[in-house]
């Protein structure tokens, strides 16, 4: 009978060995958000960059994509990966053992905490092209620009500290939930405020040969073939779509694949790369249908536009194009319309994102200095409401290579950007989390920017690490 770690094994799943801070480290300082967020913002990490000072912290290991574009991008690079062995050696850093990470996450914004599990996934089960049929699967499209920066920093890096948050589709709350309600057994790991108020996150220890089992059979049950077949239509089964950090997995495939390559021709290849540390990523489970996982809809804002004639080319698509009072007028509409249309969708009805049925109508508020209105494409052919409207914008900005776009979080940075002179506010309906297993196992990835799952400080802070090198 195969033991719960070779059945995970088969489901692209490791029990990680995880590395916490040491005795004395103060983990509020330790723990920094993904390196991702805030890039516009260089005044945020300047200020994380005092607050941390001399303590260790995940800020000396990691890149803010802010400072990409800054001319010492080698010399910080080479310093991060100084940081890492300084910090082994310190014992800064140190081995808790293996085991799987119980997270429990509040933010200021969500009445719901947000569970999470922290594992090693595959990188042999995992394909980042457009058309991925693999177990492990991106949801937005790869921009293979992005990775060598990336690849840099973990290339010759003696560890990994993942921002990824990988989807699973369990309604049935089968992998994650059981854990949580019996989380008072295990060990704890940590329990602590995240810095500049961005909630709380306490974790746990999951060792035990039962809790193991519990979540392969349960990972099991979501993978069976003939379960996904009647559920999708579908042979190539999805069991982990990627939610954040699209292209840092990438980058971790990439140094696989370089890893892998410095093998070849080698008698022991074989039998080392089988157990290579570098063949997994870490990541942190979450499901699709947790109440604390928020799904937010990113806006759009065009620059040095000339607004009526942006709405002229809609309109020559095939839109309709109606003005409203204002824009908080229209964008209740949208708001409205797109809550009409789920309620429809649970008694049997269509639904704008429904994936399978395809959709009735996308709508749209827009906004510029003088007016507001709705955009409404009826029986679109895109099964997204981000897919119609971003493929006006990209033809448009293809004979108006002068327009500018940015992709905007939040109501009220959209209408007041979109009420400057020059600019168009694009405000897009709320993203139903139901559809998106379906959209991605059918269609593939998704637009780039489709959805946020929450605000910038509820994203992954970096706590935990794992040794990615050989020793």
């Amino acid at each position: 009978m195969a033991t719960a770690r070779e059945r995970l094994e088969r489901m692209g799943v490791s029990v990680p060995e995880i590395y916490l801070p040491g005795s004395g480290v103060e983990y509020r300082k330790w723990a920094v958000v993904a390196c991702d967020q805030y890039s516009s913002e260089r005044e945020y990490w300047d200020d994380v960059d005092r607050e941390v000072g001399s303590a260790p912290s995940t800020l000396r290991l990691i890149f803010p994509e802010c400072y990409l574009e800054d001319s010492d991008k080698e010399t910080r690079i080479a310093k991060i990966q100084e940081s890492m062995a300084e910090y082994l050696a310190r014992t800064y850093l140190v081995s808790r053992g293996e085991a799987f990470v119980l997270v429990e996450r509040s933010t200021p914004f969500e009445e719901h905490l947000r569970l999470g599990l922290m594992v090693a996934v595959d990188l042999e089960r995992y394909r980042y092209g457009a058309d991925s049929k693999s177990l492990i699967r991106p949801t937005e499209g790869t921009i293979v620009e992005r990775l060598p920066p990336r690849m840099a920093i973990r290339r010759g890096a003696p560890l990994e500290l993942p921002h990824i948050m990988v989807l699973i589709d369990d309604p049935q709350k089968t992998v994650i939930e059981p854990l949580y309600r019996k989380r008072q057994y295990f060990e704890r790991a940590y329990d602590f405020d995240l810095m500049k108020n961005s909630g709380h996150v306490r974790g746990w220890f999951v060792r035990g040969e039962g809790d193991l089992e519990g979540v392969a059979a349960a990972l099991e049950a979501l993978a069976d073939p003939d379960a996904f077949r009647r559920k999708y239509g579908e042979d190539d089964v999805l069991l982990f779509a990627v939610g954040d950090g699209n292209h840092s997995l990438a980058t971790a495939k990439a140094i696989w694949e370089e890893t892998k390559a410095s093998y070849a021709g080698r008698p022991d290849a074989e039998s080392t790369l089988a157990s290579h540390p570098a063949r997994y990523a870490l990541v942190e489970l979450v499901n699709l249908y947790d109440e604390g996982l928020p799904f937010h809809p990113i806006h759009r804002v065009l620059f040095n536009i000339d607004g009526q004639d942006f709405l002229g080319a809609v309109q020559r698509a095939g839109a309709e194009v109606r003005y409203t009072q204002d824009a908080t007028q229209a964008f209740a509409e949208v708001d409205a319309a797109s809550a009409r249309d789920a309620t429809e969708n649970g008694r049997g009805g269509p639904s704008q994102h429904d994936a399978s049925s395809g959709a009735s109508e996308h709508r749209f508020a827009f906004v510029t200095e003088h007016r507001a209105g709705i955009i409404s494409f009826h029986a679109p052919a895109a099964r997204l409401a981000v897919a119609t409207i971003q493929q006006q914008i990209d033809a448009y900005r293809k004979t108006h290579p002068e327009v500018g776009i940015d992709y905007i979080h939040g109501t009220t940075s959209t209408e007041a950007l979109g009420k400057k002179r020059g600019n168009l506010g694009l405000y897009l309906p709320p993203v139903d989390k139901s559809s998106f297993f379906s959209v991605v196992v059918h269609d593939g990835v998704m637009p780039r920017k489709t959805f946020s799952m929450g605000e910038a400080s509820e994203k992954r802070f970096y706590i935990e690490a794992r040794r990615i090198v050989k020793e």
